[in-house]
């Protein structure tokens, strides 16, 4: 007996003792869903399970990593390595989020400054700032295969709508929203239209079999300065951009490609804008506390997110999140949206029901970028 009792001690000992490893191991484990939060001055992706609200796990993210999108089947993350607009960065990293590493990085050749990033029909779309242009990334055959000027200075953030024949992008220094619109033209292609009315070698969108060769239109409607972050309406019906250095937002009619209103917003510098899936909402964050114009950074008093009614374009409410804040994630179900309080380090949690914070996430350096993993 006092054998069996000395072997069944030794086992349980062995077993708190190794324990805390498989804890470790378990929770180290990419979560699905999973929060993934750009770090950027550390370089770094963190991974969080959106539940304990705990990081369970880094990921290199690149040099200036800004933003991050992750693919349909959440098994794959692309985030932008930006440097600003006279960098010589021309990559966008890819990282395996279930793997929890690093995979090779998209080459962008002439692109640089790659910053905006939205997925469409399986296709990376992304802005490159130096070149005042986006391109479209196919991974299936690892290339570049469309890029389209906008003749605007820094074509920043990119939204791709969901039948893939409008692209709107926002222009910082030249505070412009630019709608991009897929049409037909207004000639037919040289040498006719033969007959069954396809002419050789076009495609939807403008090359390769497969259709009636199509053009693209470029109209770029004026907003205000520093028009950064914006946002499409879940109708597709209108545009808000927030333009940081004024204090404003700017709607814009879609149909007419004309700004219908423009008014102030308590969100200083306000640097993101997302309408909440009903369309009924709108989150704005700002980066810094002081005065639109000011060089004060003092975002620890005053609003750093405001909350309007997208009807009325009523301000319903502000919470001072504690720092200057950049990038807004708001999750399909309405219910939770998450903000990186850039200047404090952290990831703001925002009941969206009751619009009031109810918790936060201590991340690396700096964090901006959200993105939403979910493996089918």
């Amino acid at each position: 007996m006092a054998m069996n009792a000395r072997r069944a001690w030794s086992y349980l000992v062995a077993v708190l003792v190794m324990l805390p490893f498989a804890v470790q191991v378990v929770s180290g484990q990419t979560p699905s869903p999973a929060l993934l939060v750009l770090e950027k001055s550390d370089r770094s992706m963190a991974i969080v399970d959106p539940g304990s609200l705990k990081i369970v796990g880094r990921v290199p993210a690149g040099d200036d990593p800004h933003e991050i999108v992750a693919s349909a089947d959440g098994k794959v993350a692309y985030i932008s390595n930006y440097g600003g607009s006279y960098s010589n960065l021309n990559t966008i990293s890819v990282v395996d989020v279930v793997a929890q590493k690093p995979l090779p990085a998209i080459n962008l050749g002439a692109l640089h400054s790659a910053h905006g990033l939205a997925l469409g029909g399986g296709k990376l779309y992304f802005t490159a700032e130096t070149n005042k242009a986006f391109g479209r990334y196919d991974p299936a055959t690892q290339t570049i295969d469309w890029i389209l000027g906008t003749g605007q200075d820094r074509t920043h953030m990119i939204f791709v709508s969901p039948g893939l024949d409008r692209i709107v992008t926002s222009n910082v220094n030249s505070g412009t929203i630019s709608i991009i619109e897929q049409v037909m033209p207004s000639f037919p292609p040289q040498g006719g239209v033969p007959a069954g009315g396809r002419p050789p070698g076009s495609a939807p969108g403008g090359g390769g079999p497969g259709g009636p060769r199509k053009t693209w239109e470029v109209t770029s409607v004026p907003a205000g300065r520093g028009s950064e972050g914006f946002d499409v309406s879940p109708d597709g019906k209108e545009i808000w951009a927030a333009n940081a250095q004024d204090g404003t937002v700017t709607v814009i009619d879609v149909a007419s490609k004309t700004a219908s209103q423009t008014f102030p917003v308590s969100a200083n510098h306000a640097n993101r804008l997302k309408f909440t899936p009903d369309g009924k909402r709108v989150l704005i964050s700002g980066l810094g506390g002081g005065p639109p114009g000011s060089a004060s950074t003092g975002a620890s008093t005053g609003s750093n997110l405001a909350i309007l009614d997208a009807a009325t374009h009523r301000e319903i409410k502000q919470l001072n999140l504690g720092g200057g804040s950049a990038g807004i994630l708001i999750l399909a179900d309405g219910s939770r949206a998450f903000v990186a309080v850039s200047e404090k380090d952290k990831v703001a949690v925002i009941d969206l029901k009751t619009l009031e914070i109810s918790g936060e996430i201590p991340t690396g350096r700096q964090p901006d970028g959200l993105a939403w993993a979910s493996r089918n």
